[in-house]
């Protein structure tokens, strides 16, 4: 993947301003330095999960490393009106000098174990594992991924004892018969290995609890314990609004309340989104209700084609995918980083393309390892190696082999679309949540290849 290398502040910035809205970049570069500045407990109101934790490791201080060569020559951009070049200018000017340390320590990223996938200088060969401990599992032949390193041992203890408790004791999420299944799942491990720039183990949690959460949705709503798409449309829709509060009348208020303790899923949905609003802001909650909107919208195209026995055309099951997917993770890497990337520059088109690439790849990391222990379940569940088999006429190795090459193009589409957004605006909060989504996608896969409790590979080589 191409390095967009440290980008000249003084030539950059009026370009990415005549592309993104001079306004937009005055007011995100005047707030640069806050950037590195974490949201904590102390900032939000208590809740039951913020007492002092045991002292723990936090994010490895910055290398230090020579300051960048000078700004080349101005870059010719798209001819502007005189007021919006001279505000592009004028906010270039005067924040340069606060903001070029603050610029310099993100373009370098975190250093120290598992946080190699931070940095979008990406080689076209999976690079080596930082050193550490060899992960466990076989990685499946022939995949294009980035190894990393084991996560912080320390970190991974604590956030397993604390999501333990949240699921079994404090919203009764998880019964005795399923603490095995809970156990195996390593959640603790998959969210420290996807967020190793967390400044604490409470941002940990934002995310931990909430993946918790959307998989009590998916196994107990949909899947494995006692899912059926018959009447999911109703109960999808009643939990999202654990995340999407109703707003009706005094007489019908308390019912909906209720309602929100009534199973599973939703008392989990509640319960994490309200530690979530304690420590994220109200953009980064909205942005996380859309991107549930979007899962359960797939889920839905899901159990309808499973209703009427259908398999989808290949671009009709990729599409199905790109909702159905791991998207609302990688879309709160800055909630649980301790900072923001603005509304405005997270709804860019670029910026929605990369985060969408993301999500889409590493979802079909998802039917890769999966492939052998959906085959083994009960009924038909459609992934990708199946529908190419079924749609292409191929061999299910064939098809498999190929499910691998599509997941290959979009890792390489998403890398390149990451490097070019990153040279185009080369924006401090920009540059370090597209690094954090890619360490989000190197995590992931990191995960599955390790999860060995309940992934296995195929005979195919």
């Amino acid at each position: 993947m191409p390095d967009p290398g440290l980008s000249p502040l003084q030539s950059s910035l009026p370009t990415a301003a005549a592309h993104f809205g001079a306004h937009l970049l005055a007011t995100t570069l005047a707030s640069a330095p806050a950037t590195d500045t974490p949201h904590t407990a102390a900032d939000t109101p208590p809740g039951p999960d913020t007492a002092p934790a045991p002292a723990l490791p936090g994010p490895p201080a910055p290398l230090t490393l020579p300051r960048p060569a000078a700004a080349a020559a101005p870059v010719a951009g798209p001819t502007t009106d005189a007021p919006t070049a001279a505000v592009a200018e004028a906010a270039s000017a005067a924040v340069a000098d606060q903001a070029e340390p603050a610029l310099e320590r993100v373009l370098r990223g975190p250093s120290g174990l598992g946080t190699a996938g931070l940095h979008l200088t990406l080689s076209e060969e999976a690079a080596p594992p930082a050193p550490g401990a060899p992960a466990e599992g076989t990685p499946i032949p022939g995949l294009y991924f980035h190894p990393v390193a084991e996560p912080d041992p320390v970190r991974v203890e604590e956030v397993s004892r604390r999501i333990k408790s949240w699921a079994v004791d404090e919203v009764q999420a998880v019964p005795e018969e399923w603490e095995d299944q809970f156990d195996g799942f390593s959640v603790g491990r998959y969210m420290v290995a996807c967020h190793p720039d967390a400044p604490t183990i409470d941002h940990l949690m934002l995310a931990t609890r909430l993946m918790v959460a959307e998989n009590a949705v998916d196994d107990c709503y949909c899947e494995d314990h006692g899912g059926s798409p018959i009447g999911l449309g109703g109960r999808l829709l009643l939990a999202h609004t654990a995340l999407d509060p109703v707003h009706t009348t005094k007489e019908y208020e308390g019912a909906w309340a209720d309602s929100l303790h009534a199973d599973a899923p939703r008392r989990a949905y509640r319960s994490a989104m309200e530690y979530f609003l304690q420590q994220a802001t109200p953009s980064q909650a909205d942005r996380f209700r859309h991107d549930m909107a979007r899962l359960h919208m797939g889920y839905l195209a899901e159990a309808a084609w499973s209703e009427t026995d259908h398999v989808p055309e290949v671009w009709e099951y990729l599409a199905m995918r790109q909702f159905n997917n791991f998207r609302p993770c990688p879309t709160i890497t800055d909630a649980v980083g301790g900072y923001e990337l603005p509304a405005d520059l997270h709804a860019q088109p670029a910026m929605q393309r990369v985060i969408a690439l993301a999500g889409n790849a590493t979802t079909i990391v998802n039917d890769l390892y999966s492939y052998t222990k959906e085959l083994a379940s009960p009924g038909r569940h459609l992934n990708l190696p199946v529908v190419i088999a079924e749609r292409e006429n191929l061999s299910e190795r064939d098809a498999y082999l190929k499910a691998v090459e599509v997941h290959n193009d979009l890792m390489h589409a998403f890398e390149a679309e990451a490097a070019a957004l990153a040279a185009a605006c080369p924006v401090p909060n920009v540059l370090r949540f597209l690094r954090g989504v890619a360490v989000w996608v190197d995590g992931n896969h990191y995960w599955h290849q390790t999860n060995t409790y309940r992934y296995s590979l195929p005979d195919f080589w």
